[in-house]
Protein backbone atom coordinates (compact mmCIF):
# COMPACT_ATOMS: atom_id res chain seq x y z
CA UNK A 1 0.00 0.00 0.00
CA UNK A 2 1.55 3.41 -1.10
CA UNK A 3 1.98 5.93 1.50
CA UNK A 4 1.38 9.07 -0.13
CA UNK A 5 2.70 12.91 1.34
CA UNK A 6 1.61 16.20 0.31
CA UNK A 7 4.67 18.75 -0.48
CA UNK A 8 2.88 22.39 -0.18
CA UNK A 9 6.72 23.54 -0.58
CA UNK A 10 10.51 22.73 -0.99
CA UNK A 11 11.27 21.42 2.82
CA UNK A 12 7.96 19.73 2.91
CA UNK A 13 9.41 17.55 -0.06
CA UNK A 14 12.26 17.14 1.66
CA UNK A 15 10.98 15.53 4.74
CA UNK A 16 8.17 13.69 3.02
CA UNK A 17 10.91 12.07 1.44
CA UNK A 18 13.29 11.46 4.32
CA UNK A 19 10.81 10.10 6.63
CA UNK A 20 9.55 7.51 4.44
CA UNK A 21 6.74 8.48 1.59
CA UNK A 22 6.20 6.02 -1.72
CA UNK A 23 4.64 9.55 -3.31
CA UNK A 24 4.41 13.03 -2.92
CA UNK A 25 1.69 15.25 -4.16
CA UNK A 26 2.24 19.17 -4.96
CA UNK A 27 0.87 21.65 -6.98
CA UNK A 28 2.40 24.54 -8.86
CA UNK A 29 1.19 28.00 -9.28
CA UNK A 30 -1.84 27.59 -11.05
CA UNK A 31 -4.61 24.92 -11.03
CA UNK A 32 -3.96 23.75 -7.68
CA UNK A 33 -6.26 23.36 -4.54
CA UNK A 34 -4.00 24.73 -2.15
CA UNK A 35 -3.38 28.22 -3.39
CA UNK A 36 -2.20 29.30 0.08
CA UNK A 37 0.53 26.43 0.07
CA UNK A 38 4.40 27.56 -1.06
CA UNK A 39 4.03 25.44 -4.12
CA UNK A 40 6.42 25.35 -6.78
CA UNK A 41 6.69 27.25 -10.53
CA UNK A 42 6.74 25.42 -13.36
CA UNK A 43 10.43 25.95 -14.00
CA UNK A 44 11.51 24.23 -10.79
CA UNK A 45 9.16 21.16 -11.72
CA UNK A 46 12.10 19.58 -13.98
CA UNK A 47 14.37 19.74 -10.55
CA UNK A 48 11.98 18.93 -7.99
CA UNK A 49 10.81 15.39 -10.04
CA UNK A 50 15.05 14.86 -10.23
CA UNK A 51 15.31 14.50 -6.85
CA UNK A 52 12.21 12.66 -5.61
CA UNK A 53 13.29 10.26 -8.56
CA UNK A 54 16.50 9.87 -7.34
CA UNK A 55 15.23 8.57 -3.96
CA UNK A 56 12.68 6.41 -5.36
CA UNK A 57 9.83 8.65 -4.72
CA UNK A 58 7.31 9.38 -7.37
CA UNK A 59 5.86 12.79 -7.69
CA UNK A 60 1.79 13.13 -8.29
CA UNK A 61 1.14 16.90 -9.65
CA UNK A 62 -2.41 18.33 -8.61
CA UNK A 63 -4.18 20.05 -11.64
CA UNK A 64 -7.40 19.80 -9.43
CA UNK A 65 -9.45 23.26 -9.49
CA UNK A 66 -13.05 23.82 -10.42
CA UNK A 67 -12.17 24.79 -14.21
CA UNK A 68 -13.07 27.86 -15.85
CA UNK A 69 -12.84 28.85 -19.84
CA UNK A 70 -9.99 31.32 -19.15
CA UNK A 71 -7.89 27.92 -16.64
CA UNK A 72 -8.72 25.55 -19.93
CA UNK A 73 -7.15 27.93 -22.68
CA UNK A 74 -3.75 27.81 -20.94
CA UNK A 75 -3.91 24.21 -19.53
CA UNK A 76 -2.10 22.80 -22.50
CA UNK A 77 1.16 24.00 -22.11
CA UNK A 78 1.46 23.50 -19.06
CA UNK A 79 0.31 19.90 -19.42
CA UNK A 80 2.85 19.46 -21.94
CA UNK A 81 5.70 20.67 -19.59
CA UNK A 82 4.49 18.75 -16.33
CA UNK A 83 4.86 15.59 -18.76
CA UNK A 84 8.57 16.94 -19.93
CA UNK A 85 9.11 17.75 -16.16
CA UNK A 86 8.66 13.49 -15.38
CA UNK A 87 5.89 13.99 -13.47
CA UNK A 88 4.69 10.28 -12.79
CA UNK A 89 0.66 11.28 -12.03
CA UNK A 90 -1.36 14.00 -12.58
CA UNK A 91 -4.59 14.45 -10.05
CA UNK A 92 -7.24 16.00 -12.25
CA UNK A 93 -11.30 16.33 -11.60
CA UNK A 94 -12.65 17.74 -14.58
CA UNK A 95 -13.59 16.00 -17.47
CA UNK A 96 -12.30 18.74 -19.72
CA UNK A 97 -9.09 18.34 -18.27
CA UNK A 98 -8.65 15.14 -18.30
CA UNK A 99 -9.05 15.08 -22.00
CA UNK A 100 -6.62 17.59 -22.45
CA UNK A 101 -3.88 15.70 -20.32
CA UNK A 102 -4.53 12.57 -22.58
CA UNK A 103 -3.89 14.77 -25.26
CA UNK A 104 -0.81 16.95 -24.36
CA UNK A 105 0.64 14.52 -21.39
CA UNK A 106 -0.54 11.33 -22.92
CA UNK A 107 2.64 9.53 -20.85
CA UNK A 108 1.60 10.60 -17.51
CA UNK A 109 -0.79 8.57 -15.48
CA UNK A 110 -4.26 9.78 -15.03
CA UNK A 111 -5.98 9.99 -11.29
CA UNK A 112 -9.35 11.16 -10.81
CA UNK A 113 -9.34 13.71 -8.00
CA UNK A 114 -11.68 13.42 -4.60
CA UNK A 115 -13.16 16.38 -5.99
CA UNK A 116 -14.96 14.05 -8.59
CA UNK A 117 -16.79 12.50 -6.06
CA UNK A 118 -16.52 9.11 -7.64
CA UNK A 119 -18.27 6.53 -5.34
CA UNK A 120 -19.59 4.00 -7.60
CA UNK A 121 -17.82 1.57 -9.97
CA UNK A 122 -19.58 2.63 -13.20
CA UNK A 123 -18.44 6.33 -12.63
CA UNK A 124 -15.09 4.97 -12.48
CA UNK A 125 -15.24 2.87 -15.61
CA UNK A 126 -16.30 5.83 -17.58
CA UNK A 127 -12.84 7.39 -16.02
CA UNK A 128 -11.12 4.32 -16.79
CA UNK A 129 -12.66 4.61 -20.68
CA UNK A 130 -10.93 8.10 -20.71
CA UNK A 131 -7.56 6.71 -19.83
CA UNK A 132 -7.93 7.56 -15.82
CA UNK A 133 -5.62 4.98 -13.86
CA UNK A 134 -6.54 6.00 -10.69
CA UNK A 135 -9.81 7.10 -8.69
CA UNK A 136 -9.27 9.20 -5.33
CA UNK A 137 -11.96 8.41 -3.79
CA UNK A 138 -14.90 10.37 -2.76
CA UNK A 139 -14.60 11.19 1.39
CA UNK A 140 -17.99 10.37 2.25
CA UNK A 141 -17.30 6.63 1.43
CA UNK A 142 -17.33 3.51 4.18
CA UNK A 143 -14.79 1.20 4.48
CA UNK A 144 -17.50 -1.19 3.32
CA UNK A 145 -18.47 0.92 0.67
CA UNK A 146 -14.56 1.10 -0.76
CA UNK A 147 -13.95 -2.19 -0.69
CA UNK A 148 -16.86 -3.18 -2.85
CA UNK A 149 -15.79 0.02 -5.06
CA UNK A 150 -12.63 -1.62 -5.43
CA UNK A 151 -14.12 -5.06 -6.08
CA UNK A 152 -16.16 -3.83 -9.55
CA UNK A 153 -13.45 -1.09 -10.82
CA UNK A 154 -11.80 -2.08 -13.84
CA UNK A 155 -8.82 -5.04 -13.51
CA UNK A 156 -5.83 -2.89 -12.70
CA UNK A 157 -7.55 0.45 -12.01
CA UNK A 158 -6.21 1.08 -8.37
CA UNK A 159 -8.16 2.79 -5.45
CA UNK A 160 -6.46 6.04 -2.97
CA UNK A 161 -8.31 7.05 -0.45
CA UNK A 162 -7.43 9.66 2.52
CA UNK A 163 -6.18 8.38 5.48
CA UNK A 164 -5.09 11.43 7.78
CA UNK A 165 -5.84 14.91 8.02
CA UNK A 166 -8.43 17.84 7.89
CA UNK A 167 -11.81 16.98 6.76
CA UNK A 168 -14.57 19.27 4.96
CA UNK A 169 -18.34 19.71 5.63
CA UNK A 170 -18.84 20.18 2.12
CA UNK A 171 -19.25 17.12 -0.07
CA UNK A 172 -16.17 16.12 -1.78
CA UNK A 173 -14.67 19.72 -0.64
CA UNK A 174 -17.67 21.41 -2.93
CA UNK A 175 -18.21 23.85 -0.77
CA UNK A 176 -19.45 27.49 -2.22
CA UNK A 177 -19.38 29.45 1.95
CA UNK A 178 -15.77 30.95 1.28
CA UNK A 179 -16.74 32.30 -2.36
CA UNK A 180 -20.27 33.74 -1.10
CA UNK A 181 -18.60 34.94 2.94
CA UNK A 182 -15.11 36.47 1.13
CA UNK A 183 -14.53 35.70 -2.90
CA UNK A 184 -12.01 33.48 -1.92
CA UNK A 185 -13.10 30.47 -3.75
CA UNK A 186 -12.56 26.97 -2.06
CA UNK A 187 -13.04 24.92 -5.23
CA UNK A 188 -10.69 27.07 -7.10
CA UNK A 189 -7.88 26.70 -4.31
CA UNK A 190 -8.14 29.86 -2.03
CA UNK A 191 -10.46 28.34 1.22
CA UNK A 192 -10.78 30.67 3.51
CA UNK A 193 -12.03 28.08 6.42
CA UNK A 194 -15.03 29.77 6.66
CA UNK A 195 -16.38 26.90 8.74
CA UNK A 196 -14.08 26.84 11.17
CA UNK A 197 -15.84 30.15 11.62
CA UNK A 198 -17.00 31.20 15.12
CA UNK A 199 -20.50 33.08 13.89
CA UNK A 200 -23.69 34.75 15.50
CA UNK A 201 -27.01 36.06 14.30
CA UNK A 202 -27.20 39.75 14.18
CA UNK A 203 -30.77 41.26 14.74
CA UNK A 204 -29.99 44.34 12.20
CA UNK A 205 -32.71 46.62 14.05
CA UNK A 206 -31.65 46.23 17.31
CA UNK A 207 -28.79 48.56 17.25
CA UNK A 208 -26.59 45.26 15.66
CA UNK A 209 -26.92 43.36 18.56
CA UNK A 210 -25.15 40.03 18.41
CA UNK A 211 -27.09 36.89 19.45
CA UNK A 212 -24.93 33.87 19.55
CA UNK A 213 -26.06 30.67 17.00
CA UNK A 214 -26.29 28.25 20.10
CA UNK A 215 -26.64 24.56 19.82
CA UNK A 216 -27.85 23.04 23.34
CA UNK A 217 -26.62 26.18 25.13
CA UNK A 218 -23.07 25.80 23.45
CA UNK A 219 -20.77 27.86 21.09
CA UNK A 220 -21.36 27.86 17.85
CA UNK A 221 -19.04 26.24 15.56
CA UNK A 222 -20.92 24.70 14.01
CA UNK A 223 -20.37 23.14 10.74
CA UNK A 224 -16.35 22.75 12.44
CA UNK A 225 -15.60 18.76 11.54
CA UNK A 226 -12.81 16.80 13.31
CA UNK A 227 -9.64 15.29 11.64
CA UNK A 228 -9.44 12.13 10.18
CA UNK A 229 -7.06 9.47 11.67
CA UNK A 230 -6.66 5.90 10.43
CA UNK A 231 -3.48 4.53 12.17
CA UNK A 232 -4.71 2.41 14.00
CA UNK A 233 -6.76 0.54 11.05
CA UNK A 234 -4.39 0.63 8.11
CA UNK A 235 -4.95 -3.32 7.76
CA UNK A 236 -8.56 -2.75 7.52
CA UNK A 237 -7.61 -0.47 4.72
CA UNK A 238 -5.29 -2.83 3.11
CA UNK A 239 -7.70 -5.62 3.05
CA UNK A 240 -10.68 -3.28 1.73
CA UNK A 241 -8.00 -3.21 -1.67
CA UNK A 242 -7.30 0.18 -0.99
CA UNK A 243 -3.95 0.96 -3.19
CA UNK A 244 -2.99 3.90 -1.77
CA UNK A 245 -3.22 5.98 1.87
CA UNK A 246 -3.40 9.70 1.53
CA UNK A 247 -2.37 12.62 4.30
CA UNK A 248 -3.78 15.52 3.75
CA UNK A 249 -2.07 18.91 4.55
CA UNK A 250 -0.48 21.02 1.82
CA UNK A 251 -0.63 23.46 3.79
CA UNK A 252 1.25 22.23 6.69
CA UNK A 253 4.86 22.98 7.43
CA UNK A 254 7.62 20.40 7.54
CA UNK A 255 7.43 19.00 11.16
CA UNK A 256 4.08 18.02 10.47
CA UNK A 257 4.79 16.41 7.31
CA UNK A 258 7.83 14.36 8.89
CA UNK A 259 5.92 13.55 12.32
CA UNK A 260 2.82 12.26 10.34
CA UNK A 261 4.71 9.92 7.73
CA UNK A 262 7.14 8.77 9.76
CA UNK A 263 4.06 7.58 12.15
CA UNK A 264 2.37 6.21 9.44
CA UNK A 265 5.64 4.60 7.52
CA UNK A 266 6.33 3.13 10.40
CA UNK A 267 3.35 1.25 11.29
CA UNK A 268 3.06 0.14 7.34
CA UNK A 269 6.17 -1.35 8.10
CA UNK A 270 4.96 -3.66 11.15
CA UNK A 271 5.66 -1.34 13.90
CA UNK A 272 2.36 -1.33 15.96
CA UNK A 273 0.31 1.49 15.88
CA UNK A 274 -0.04 1.78 19.72
CA UNK A 275 3.82 3.15 19.38
CA UNK A 276 3.33 5.65 17.20
CA UNK A 277 -0.59 7.50 18.55
CA UNK A 278 1.32 9.69 20.49
CA UNK A 279 3.51 11.14 16.89
CA UNK A 280 0.32 11.90 15.79
CA UNK A 281 -0.92 14.37 19.07
CA UNK A 282 2.65 15.77 18.92
CA UNK A 283 1.55 18.09 16.29
CA UNK A 284 -0.96 20.45 15.53
CA UNK A 285 -4.43 18.90 15.35
CA UNK A 286 -8.44 19.29 15.50
CA UNK A 287 -9.93 16.40 17.69
CA UNK A 288 -9.04 13.05 15.98
CA UNK A 289 -11.66 10.73 13.87
CA UNK A 290 -12.30 7.82 11.26
CA UNK A 291 -14.46 10.15 9.43
CA UNK A 292 -16.71 8.41 7.22
CA UNK A 293 -15.38 4.93 7.66
CA UNK A 294 -17.23 3.37 10.14
CA UNK A 295 -20.42 5.45 10.14
CA UNK A 296 -21.11 8.94 10.47
CA UNK A 297 -18.38 11.56 10.59
CA UNK A 298 -17.88 13.55 13.76
CA UNK A 299 -17.93 17.02 14.02
CA UNK A 300 -16.67 19.68 17.27
CA UNK A 301 -19.37 22.27 17.17
CA UNK A 302 -18.15 23.14 20.49
CA UNK A 303 -15.27 24.88 19.61
CA UNK A 304 -12.71 25.39 17.32
CA UNK A 305 -9.59 23.49 19.46
CA UNK A 306 -6.48 22.45 18.26
CA UNK A 307 -4.13 20.35 20.29
CA UNK A 308 -0.52 19.83 20.03
CA UNK A 309 2.32 18.73 22.56
CA UNK A 310 5.58 19.45 21.57
CA UNK A 311 8.09 22.23 19.55
CA UNK A 312 10.00 21.54 16.75
CA UNK A 313 13.36 22.86 18.65
CA UNK A 314 15.86 22.06 16.37
CA UNK A 315 17.21 21.29 12.94
CA UNK A 316 20.16 19.45 13.09
CA UNK A 317 22.67 20.42 10.25
CA UNK A 318 25.92 18.86 10.84
CA UNK A 319 27.04 15.95 13.28
CA UNK A 320 30.19 14.25 14.05
CA UNK A 321 31.01 12.40 17.34
CA UNK A 322 32.96 13.64 20.32
CA UNK A 323 34.88 12.54 23.43
CA UNK A 324 32.62 10.60 25.60
CA UNK A 325 30.19 9.38 23.78
CA UNK A 326 28.92 12.16 22.95
CA UNK A 327 27.98 13.73 19.41
CA UNK A 328 28.96 17.35 18.38
CA UNK A 329 26.01 19.00 16.52
CA UNK A 330 25.12 22.16 14.50
CA UNK A 331 21.77 23.23 13.83
CA UNK A 332 19.05 25.91 12.95
CA UNK A 333 16.65 27.05 15.68
CA UNK A 334 13.09 26.67 15.08
CA UNK A 335 11.55 27.51 17.99
CA UNK A 336 12.73 28.73 21.54
CA UNK A 337 13.87 25.77 23.94
CA UNK A 338 16.49 25.22 26.50
CA UNK A 339 18.92 22.17 27.12
CA UNK A 340 17.35 21.57 30.34
CA UNK A 341 13.83 21.20 28.36
CA UNK A 342 12.28 17.77 27.63
CA UNK A 343 14.29 17.24 24.43
CA UNK A 344 13.05 14.15 22.01
CA UNK A 345 14.96 13.08 18.92
CA UNK A 346 13.32 11.90 16.01
CA UNK A 347 15.20 10.24 13.13
CA UNK A 348 13.83 8.31 9.94
CA UNK A 349 13.20 4.76 10.54
CA UNK A 350 14.12 5.07 14.26
CA UNK A 351 12.24 4.99 17.55
CA UNK A 352 11.43 8.06 19.00
CA UNK A 353 13.98 8.50 21.66
CA UNK A 354 15.06 10.93 24.65
CA UNK A 355 17.90 13.11 24.04
CA UNK A 356 19.81 15.04 26.35
CA UNK A 357 21.85 18.24 25.26
CA UNK A 358 24.45 20.31 26.90
CA UNK A 359 27.34 22.78 26.07
CA UNK A 360 24.98 24.88 24.43
CA UNK A 361 26.58 27.96 22.37
CA UNK A 362 25.19 30.27 19.68
CA UNK A 363 27.01 30.87 16.35
CA UNK A 364 26.58 34.94 16.28
CA UNK A 365 27.65 35.05 12.27
CA UNK A 366 24.95 33.06 11.63
CA UNK A 367 22.58 36.88 11.67
CA UNK A 368 24.97 38.28 8.69
CA UNK A 369 22.97 37.50 5.51
CA UNK A 370 25.63 36.28 2.47
CA UNK A 371 24.87 38.41 -0.62
CA UNK A 372 25.35 37.08 -4.21
CA UNK A 373 28.49 38.93 -4.73
CA UNK A 374 30.49 37.21 -2.03
CA UNK A 375 30.04 40.16 0.54
CA UNK A 376 27.48 39.77 3.57
CA UNK A 377 24.27 42.50 4.87
CA UNK A 378 26.88 44.34 6.60
CA UNK A 379 25.82 43.11 10.51
CA UNK A 380 28.57 43.28 12.38
CA UNK A 381 28.51 40.80 15.37
CA UNK A 382 29.62 41.93 18.51
CA UNK A 383 31.51 38.86 19.18
CA UNK A 384 32.52 36.61 16.32
CA UNK A 385 32.95 33.33 17.82
CA UNK A 386 30.32 31.25 19.32
CA UNK A 387 29.79 31.60 22.91
CA UNK A 388 27.77 29.93 25.35
CA UNK A 389 24.09 30.44 25.79
CA UNK A 390 21.41 28.87 28.40
CA UNK A 391 18.44 29.02 26.07
CA UNK A 392 18.25 28.58 21.99
CA UNK A 393 16.00 31.44 21.63
CA UNK A 394 16.81 33.34 17.38
CA UNK A 395 14.80 31.21 15.53
CA UNK A 396 16.89 30.50 12.13
CA UNK A 397 19.88 31.55 13.40
CA UNK A 398 22.62 28.51 13.96
CA UNK A 399 23.68 27.03 17.60
CA UNK A 400 26.38 24.21 18.46
CA UNK A 401 25.42 21.99 21.02
CA UNK A 402 26.51 18.48 22.71
CA UNK A 403 23.81 15.12 22.56
CA UNK A 404 23.62 11.71 23.58
CA UNK A 405 22.53 10.25 20.51
CA UNK A 406 24.05 10.05 17.43
CA UNK A 407 22.07 12.45 14.87
CA UNK A 408 22.06 12.93 11.12
CA UNK A 409 21.42 15.89 9.07
CA UNK A 410 17.72 16.75 8.87
CA UNK A 411 17.13 15.02 11.97
CA UNK A 412 14.37 16.86 14.32
CA UNK A 413 15.00 17.76 17.84
CA UNK A 414 12.06 18.25 19.99
CA UNK A 415 10.85 20.20 22.54
CA UNK A 416 7.85 18.58 25.45
CA UNK A 417 6.77 21.74 27.20
CA UNK A 418 6.06 21.61 30.63
CA UNK A 419 2.70 21.15 31.55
Amino acid sequence: MELLAPAGGEEQLDYAIRFGADAVYLACERFGMRARATNFSIQDLPRVVVKAHDAGVKVHLTCNVMMHAEDIAQLPPFLEQAQSAGVDALIIGDLGAAALARKHAPDVQLHVSTQASVCNAETAKVWHSLGASRIVAAREMSLCELAALKRAMPQGMELEAFAHGAMCVAYSGRCLISDFLNGRSGIRGNCAQSCRWQYALMESWNQGKFFPVEEDGKSSYILNADDLCMLEHLDELREAGIDSIKIEGRTKKAYYVACVVNAYRQVLDGAPAAQFMPELESVSHRPYSTGFYFGPAHQTPQNLVYFRNTVWAAQVLDSEAAEDGLWRIRFKCRGKFAPTDALELLSPHMPVRPVRMTHLMHDPLSRAVVLTDGGTSGWKPRREEPYAVDIADHPAEYYFALIDLPAKPYDIIRAIPAS
